[in-house]
């Protein structure tokens, strides 16, 4: 008789995220944890300060002590504090400000740029993309010497000058299908060959490098610019002689610029970056895809009306600077565009693209927002999703799949197997992974290594992790390319400005009194917070004024029981996890369109994938906890407000807390992202005209002691954060800090019926024997009076037998 096994079917879901593949840490951490030990400013700080003299007052800046240091005589009209452990404070007010800022930009982390001061921070990635960018270390040293008021301590110039010296000195290349090595410098390539590895996995058995002309820099004309427009314009014949007899000339006059290379095993290609970045020597990633005559190109182009704007065109700038595609990262804020430069940089290449994202939602919104930029054939866009799992019919083409789809590791249905096989056979000149920093390490490491794609781009607008694990993008991905300033994108009209406030609402006396209650658990105290009559009336008002004002409103909550108390109560549309896309798609429509409809209410599913320009307003009465990253995301649904350019137009951003419960802490927690953008958060004790509103909700006690019942007869688990299944953003890596295990728990399965009563060999299995037992030992009557009775009447019936 063959053996039992459970009722269960091969059934793949981008909603069904694997958190197995968040534990542990990745194969070579140990590799990453040395480098970054090797590249540590703080690290070499410390041990410069241990010679360093002291006085009375050194231990209270402690790592910023510099009363050694001496001013520059013209100290004034420069911008720069370099501290020894790499910190940088850049004065906004200084007229050197500009040119300062661009320079620091390509060299530096923003860390916060608050409107007269900005800081930034010496890092070992921050200098990798400086080199992989062109600077040298030469440029780099002189330039931050020439902006400081101080010279550069001993400490800071070994730091950049050990980390540009081994970071991008060498690059791997993908030529011709062919991985090579190459640098400019060839007795870097002859220090890498004389590894026993290393030279094992060469190739070819010459002992000669290869020598060709170096890339020229800035030979590609980005689609959108105005160099693109240009370079469309026929130009006649005698000016195109005359430009390439121009062209030969330089070339005359560069016969110095040279590159060496040699040619590696693709299949040991893994192996021989790991060896680099072993021996100090990691190598930066770059995609030669104008001579790459195997891949099929890509029919694709950005439409004749559509325009990049310019810091789009300087984020893009970084990627292609040399006439090739760079690996790494382009954090620009929610509403600036991001879409738009993932779909510039694939027209640049003209290959094969892989877009990965973190919802399906968000791929149907990518595979929109390419037919509307771009005149790609829309049959030549595929999507890999649980709902579609097709392929492009042409050697080249775009796939738009989720992260979830990608690492699956359980059983995938036929079809679904059929395309990721097909996946996996082909290469891609471009991955796109969306909303990257929310991707745990091991598995955006399980995508690079299954997917053969010549270059990768990371788009974020939150580069920041609750668990600190941003750094492994650096290493999976590249450095990071171009960050934009949120607050200069908003001078410029590019995003909208926004007011942001702080509204604390006082706990009634008896949701406070069941509050402070030691029976409270967290999760019910969270919901009293949240149900807290008071912030109903705040959102109400709020609600009520800025309708009246002609604004559109988003409002905010994680907790599914309050979303719906509030937005029944006051007769609004609400979406969360378990709305179906129909009626979904139904109410955002209406809030666009529809005049009557000037409020909806969203869960954390509208934290991401949710492009409303109509929205104006926003108001927060729960949230993640503190969250920096959703902070930022939810406020990004009212950066891209279509009015962002009216004069004197401001969108509004309210997030509303119930004084002196823990949502006091999690707020200043959340904030702290935003405000290093430059945002200023005014906190509000007292609405104006509050208490003359008419018809509040809950004004009588008799209502209030209602509403407490109803919170504290709340079954179970109200109080939770909504768990949106598959959502990475809710994973353990983006909420838990990483720390979280995985519960077990209940798991629906589909099955017929004969299945289920025994038919094509399966049964149920009964897992814990011992509870018939418990249950025996229950049987009988528990109450006392009832149990007295009882042996009363036995006693009775005892005494009469007699």
């Amino acid at each position: 008789m063959p053996p039992k096994r459970k009722a269960a079917q091969a059934v793949e879901s981008d909603d069904d995220y694997d958190e197995s593949l968040d534990e542990g840490v990745l194969s070579d951490q140990e590799t990453f944890d040395r480098l970054k030990a090797q590249y540590d400013v703080v690290a070499m700080s410390k041990k410069a300060r241990a010679s360093h003299q002291v006085d009375a007052a050194s231990h209270m800046f402690k790592k910023a002590d510099q009363w050694d240091a001496r001013l520059k005589p013209d100290h004034a009209s420069r911008p720069l504090w370099v501290d020894d452990a790499g910190r940088i404070i850049l004065e906004s007010f200084s007229p050197a400000f500009s040119e300062a800022q661009t320079f620091l930009i390509n060299i530096a982390e923003p860390q916060s740029r608050v409107s007269k001061i900005h800081e930034y921070s010496l890092t070992t990635h921050s200098l990798f993309a400086a080199v992989s960018v062109g600077f040298s270390t030469q440029d780099i040293i002189s330039q931050l010497d020439k902006f400081s008021k101080t010279s550069l301590s001993p400490s800071v110039r070994s730091f950049i000058e050990k980390s540009t010296s081994s970071f991008g000195k060498a690059r791997i290349v993908l030529k011709h299908t062919l991985s090579y090595i190459e640098s400019d410098d060839p007795e870097i390539l002859r220090r890498l060959l004389r590894d026993p590895t290393i030279a094992e996995c060469r190739a070819d058995g010459s002992n000669d490098l290869l020598q060709e002309a170096a890339p020229k820099v800035g030979g590609i004309a980005i689609p959108g610019t105005k160099a693109a427009a240009g370079a469309n314009q026929v130009a006649q014949p005698q000016q195109q002689s005359e430009m390439m007899a121009s062209l030969k000339e330089d070339d005359d006059d560069d016969d110095a610029a040279q590159v060496h290379s040699f040619q590696i095993k693709s299949e040991e290609r893994e192996r021989v970056i790991k060896r680099c970045q072993d021996i100090g020597l990691p190598l930066t990633e770059e995609y030669d895809f104008k001579n790459d005559e195997v891949n099929p190109d890509l029919e694709i182009d950005l439409r004749p009306s559509a325009r990049i704007r310019d810091y789009q065109e300087r984020a893009l700038g970084k990627m292609f600077g040399n006439s090739r595609a760079r690996s790494g990262i382009i954090v620009l804020p929610c509403g600036a565009g991001k879409t738009l430069v993932g779909i510039t940089a694939s027209c640049t290449i003209q290959k094969s693209i892989m877009v990965l994202c973190t919802s399906a939602m968000s791929a149907v919104q990518w595979r929109a927002e390419f037919i509307k930029w771009s005149n790609v054939d829309p049959n030549d866009i595929a999507v890999f999703t649980s709902s579609d799992k097709n392929t492009f019919p042409r050697q080249a083409g775009i796939l738009i799949s989720t992260y979830t789809m990608i690492t699956a590791t359980k059983k995938r249905s036929h079809d679904a197997e059929k395309v990721w096989d097909w996946i996996r056979s082909r290469e891609w000149g471009l991955l796109v992974a969306d909303e990257v920093h929310v991707v745990p390490a091991n598995v955006f490491k399980k995508v690079t290594y299954a997917i053969a794609s010549h270059c990768k781009l990371g788009l974020t607008a939150t580069l920041l992790r609750e668990d600190d694990k941003i750094e492994t993008l650096n290493f999976l991905i590249g450095p990071k390319l171009y960050e934009a300033n949120w607050q200069e994108l908003a001078e410029q009209g590019h995003i909208a400005k926004v007011q942001c406030a702080e509204v604390w609402c006082q706990m009634t006396p008896e949701f406070y009194t069941e509050w402070l209650r030691p029976s409270s658990t967290n999760q019910k105290k969270a919901l009293l917070s949240v149900m807290n009559p008071k912030k109903f009336q705040a959102c109400q008002f709020l609600i009520d004024y800025h309708e009246k004002r002609g604004d559109k409103i988003i409002v905010f909550a994680d907790n599914v029981f309050a979303l719906e108390a509030y937005a029944k109560k006051l007769g609004k549309a609400y979406i969360y996890g378990d709305t179906p896309q129909a009626e979904r798609l139904r109410i955002l429509e209406n809030f666009q369109h529809n005049e009557l409809v000037n409020t909806i209410f969203l869960s954390k599913i509208g934290d991401t994938s949710l492009d409303l320009p109509e929205a104006t307003c926003l108001i927060q009465i729960s949230s993640h906890y503190g969250s920096r990253r959703q902070e930022a995301q939810r406020l990004g649904r009212i950066l891209r407000a279509k009015r962002r350019n009216d004069e004197g137009f401001n969108a509004f951003f309210y997030s509303l807390v119930s004084k002196d419960t823990d949502e006091m802490f999690y707020s200043s927690k959340r904030q702290a992202f935003l405000v290093d953008q430059g945002y200023a958060f005014k906190v509000i004790t007292r609405l104006e005209g509050l208490e003359h509103h008419n018809d509040l909700a809950f004004s009588t006690p008799q209502e209030r002691r209602e509403l407490l019942q109803s919170v504290v007869d709340a079954k179970e688990g109200a109080g939770d954060v909504e768990n949106i299944k598959g959502d990475l953003f809710g994973s353990k890596y983006a909420s838990n800090q990483g720390r979280g295990k995985k519960k077990a728990g209940v798991r629906r399965l589909a099955g017929t019926l004969s299945e289920l009563s025994g038919g094509q060999d399966m049964a149920y299995i009964e897992y814990n024997k011992s509870k018939n037992k418990d249950l025996k030992k229950k049987q009988g009557v528990k109450n006392a009076f009832v149990k007295k009775l009882a042996r009363n009447t036995e006693n009775a019936r005892k005494a009469a037998g007699k």
